[in-house]
């Protein structure tokens, strides 16, 4: 009965709600004006109304005026009636208590000047309750490509009901929740009777993380992991290794990192791998990791012999070593039995296995390559040897029923890839024209160009990375189809522990809100509101991250 009247009172309170609601109310986003205000003029306002971080922007948001107490002692996050899953759902249960956390949690230490809940007129909101509504919930599973992360979130008194087809969509809609709460000047918690309707516009989000440049210790990847699910990304693309060092304790070839890493002690484990693996599971991420080759190698060279292509001068050997030597047997061997491993310890569907940036020079140096060229047939086309070459890599792996991700030079060089083949589109001149040609081949691509985190300039910067338009390339609606997302890549040469976390966020999160919200949620002005109060809350949830511009947070004035 409550329930009813706390739906009709919702239905009778519906009015234009101030700020980004007014605009957020039954849209998608408000077109983009032309003249933006200068940022002096881009100050938080005062009185921004808490609804005005929701980040990134559901595809269907309406919020009432009647607002919902939550009591810490009594608001609970519960399994609803007739959902799939139940309180054996580890995932689910992790999630709630978590998501308490956030939601009071670095209150709890604090009740100076805290009112008491009697002595505000609003009405309480005792529970949120998540309805998993397929048979088979996910909750033991990995996440993968088409997994469904729509979700239905209603808020009205005196329970929430957040609905979702799989546990992935759930992560989400508790995501939006919490950030639905705000707590007021004397510590009270409060809700708008809100309804939102939610799904991803893409389904590959991700974020590339550089362990090989700077080694990045466990915690400093589970941290980022945490601010990955605050930002709805999906997919963390672990460029694991390079040829400045190689981090991956290998189980076959344990001698790879012996060698390789930096130091004994910079190195991930398998345990270490799990552990990664597992803390993004529960956050409903995909960890695709990548091993870069024929290129970017040099650190594979130190533990296993007769790997790389000797290089020449004038006939001699110079004692240096280029790519992966493409000619040998014994590579494919080598190559057969180590990614053997990665298919088994990553249970992603895909590995990346790069191909970007090969030179040359060493091959053409060496005078056994040159003979195997022209027994090939090749000439001196020396990207058809790179073809031969990834073709080789690219059957090894599918037999491991794996699909593969590579870069855009690999489908630039001609080589023959697999249907499933996903490519990377990453060089910022003409990425427009790459995206085109890669789908009108009929190949899925995943857009990272625009979005290379490692640059940096002074200013606000995440509006260039807002501002991009993922489908605005020459093609069909089924070559846009087949655009399946994007990531923001931050690379390592001047980035390690301490600057990791406040380089990407909130940067990254223009990217994030890119990638989910409608193509028309595009108002800068609106999002500056949004993803400041955003920046502050991944603050108060323990991520470092750096200011979008002059201001300070609620919390901060709080005190402790």
């Amino acid at each position: 009965m409550g329930r009813a009247m706390g739906l009709a009172g919702l239905l009778l309170g519906l009015v234009v709600v101030p700020a980004v609601l007014v605009s957020t109310s039954l849209r998608h986003g408000a077109p983009r004006t032309e003249a933006e205000p200068e940022p002096s003029g881009w100050e938080l306002a005062a009185d921004a109304v808490p609804e005005d971080s929701l980040w990134p922007l559901p595809q269907w948001v309406r919020t009432y005026p009647r607002q919902l107490q939550l009591a810490p002692s009594r608001f609970q996050l519960v399994h609803g009636a007739g959902s799939s899953a139940g309180p054996g759902c580890g995932l689910l249960q992790d999630a709630f208590r978590r998501y308490y956390e956030y939601i009071f949690g670095h209150s709890r230490r604090r009740t100076r000047g805290r009112r008491p809940l009697a002595a505000r007129g609003e009405p309480e909101l005792f529970q949120l309750q998540v309805v998993i509504e397929a048979g088979d919930p996910g909750c033991d599973r990995h996440p993968h490509l088409t997994s469904s992360e729509a979700y239905h979130l209603t808020v009205t008194e005196p329970v929430a009901v957040l609905k979702a087809s799989e546990v992935w969509g759930a992560l989400r809609g508790l995501e939006t929740f919490s950030q639905l709460v705000h707590e007021d000047d004397y510590g009270s918690f409060l809700i708008n009777e809100s309804e939102i309707n939610d799904f991803p516009r893409f389904a590959h989000r991700g974020v590339l993380l550089d362990t090989s440049r700077h080694y990045l210790p466990l915690k400093s990847i589970l941290t980022n992991l945490d601010a990955m699910a605050f930002n709805k990304f999906n997919v963390l693309h672990w460029h694991i290794v390079d040829d400045q060092s190689f981090p991956y304790q290998s189980i076959y070839f344990p001698e790879l990192s012996d060698k390789g890493a930096y130091s004994s002690n910079l190195i991930y484990t398998p345990t270490d791998v799990r552990l990664v693996i597992e803390y993004a599971r529960l956050r409903g991420i995909r960890v695709i990791p990548e091993f870069d080759t024929p290129g970017h190698t040099q650190s594979w060279g130190k533990g296993q012999k007769d790997l790389l292509t000797p290089c020449y001068d004038r006939g001699q050997p110079t004692g240096s070593f280029g790519p992966v030597n493409p000619i040998w047997n014994t590579t494919y061997d080598f190559m057969a039995k180590f990614f053997q491993e990665i298919s088994s310890v990553f249970p992603d569907e895909f590995i990346h296995l790069g191909g970007d940036e090969v030179d040359f020079s060493c091959w053409k140096s060496n005078p056994e390559v040159k003979e195997f060229m022209k027994k090939q047939g090749f000439g001196t086309d020396y990207a058809k040897l790179e073809s031969y070459y990834v073709e080789n890599i690219l059957n090894i792996v599918s037999s491991y029923n794996k699909g593969q991700m590579v870069w855009q030079e690999v489908f630039d060089h001609k080589a023959q890839l697999k249907p499933d083949t996903v490519v990377q589109v990453w060089m910022a001149n003409n990425y427009a024209h790459e995206l085109s040609s890669v789908t009108a081949a009929g190949f899925t691509a995943v857009l990272s160009a625009p979005w290379y985190l490692d640059y940096i300039s002074y200013g606000q910067d995440w509006k260039k990375y807002y501002s991009v338009e993922p489908l605005k390339f020459p093609g069909s609606e089924k070559q846009k189809k087949l655009l399946i997302g994007g990531e923001a890549c931050l690379w390592g040469e001047f980035v390690d522990a301490t600057n990791l976390t406040p380089r990407l966020w909130p940067r990254a999160s223009a990217v994030g809100e890119r990638l989910w919200s409608s193509s028309n949620v595009t108002n800068l002005q609106d999002a500056y509101k949004r993803l400041t109060n955003h920046r502050c809350r991944m603050l108060s949830r323990g991520i470092a991250a750096e200011p979008v511009f002059v201001g300070y947070c609620a919390h901060e004035a709080r005190g402790p």
